[in-house]
């Protein structure tokens, strides 16, 4: 229950973002800081805490479903069709999401105590600190300099992220 719970106050946050203007850039830098942190407690489990580690990996990959669509539903779509010169960035963002989503997959049909669990983790981590990486380095760079309207793309994704669900 207090992961609905939880949901639910996700949901509530996201819409009041959406009503109160938050940028889209600052929504999805907020996702990776949220993601971060996510990782840095699973990291901090012992591997004795297998409720716990299942608990997070699942909220690490909501967090990440939910993330994903945002971007590739909307801010991406709408970055390549105002900045011409994100394509190459667009392209290789939108297959390192073909990965995490693939292994996203495969830690949600795991349970922690089964071989490579933790590895899955891991490496989905060490996947999303490069995507973060380039994505806040490169690409919200791309975006600032463009013509786009991020209170209005930031309203959009609000309301996309809170309909997400695994």
């Amino acid at each position: 229950m207090r992961t609905t719970a939880n949901n639910k106050s996700t949901d509530k946050t996201m819409m009041n973002a959406a009503m109160e203007g938050v940028d889209a850039i600052t929504m999805l830098t907020e996702d990776h800081e949220n993601v971060k942190q996510l990782f840095e407690q699973f990291d901090a489990l012992s591997d004795r805490s297998s409720a716990s580690k299942k608990k997070l990996a699942t909220q690490i990959c909501l967090e990440l479903t939910k993330h994903t669509t945002v971007e590739e539903e909307i801010f991406y779509p709408a970055l390549r069709a105002a900045a011409k010169d994100a394509d190459d960035l667009l392209d290789e963002a939108i297959v390192e999401h073909a990965s995490a989503k693939d292994l996203i997959a495969q830690i949600l049909d795991m349970e922690p105590d089964e071989d490579l669990f933790d590895a899955k983790v891991k490496v989905l981590q060490e996947m999303v600190e490069h995507h973060v990486e380039e994505e806040e380095e490169e690409m919200f760079k791309a975006a600032e300099g463009s013509s786009l309207d991020m209170e209005e793309l930031g309203r959009q994704m609000a309301e996309r992220k809170a309909e997400v669900t695994l």
